[in-house]
């Protein structure tokens, strides 16, 4: 019998944890293929990036490029694994279904490069 896969974390990250994130870390928590966290840049964040987040994390989907870039402002480099930019912009409500389309197709493209 063949052993599963452990799955790759994945921390996704927004500005203020309330829309993209948490629509991402809900629709893939339940893929197998997947750990799934959220969190935000910004200081009224529902739940704010830490550095045991990036520790933990195998990969890190940032909706936009600047959060990447505020991730490698506040923390060592050595704590920060692969870095990729989704470039979905904040133009969504929780649990959008468009945004759901989007961060499918986005989330199946990372993990499959």
């Amino acid at each position: 019998m063949m052993e599963a896969a452990t799955p790759t974390k994945v921390l996704f990250v927004c500005g203020r944890n309330q829309r993209r994130s948490p629509t991402a870390e809900r629709i893939f928590k339940d893929d197998p293929r997947l750990s799934v966290r959220s969190a935000g840049t910004s200081e009224s964040s529902k739940r704010k990036i830490k550095e045991n987040d990036l520790f933990w994390a195998d990969l890190v989907l940032v909706m936009e490029p600047k959060y990447a870039a505020r991730i490698r402002f506040q923390f060592p480099a050595e704590s920060i694994p692969a870095m990729r930019s989704l470039d979905i912009p904040d133009d969504y409500e929780y649990m959008d279904d468009e945004l759901i389309e989007l961060l499918k197709a986005a989330v199946e493209h990372e993990l499959t490069r």
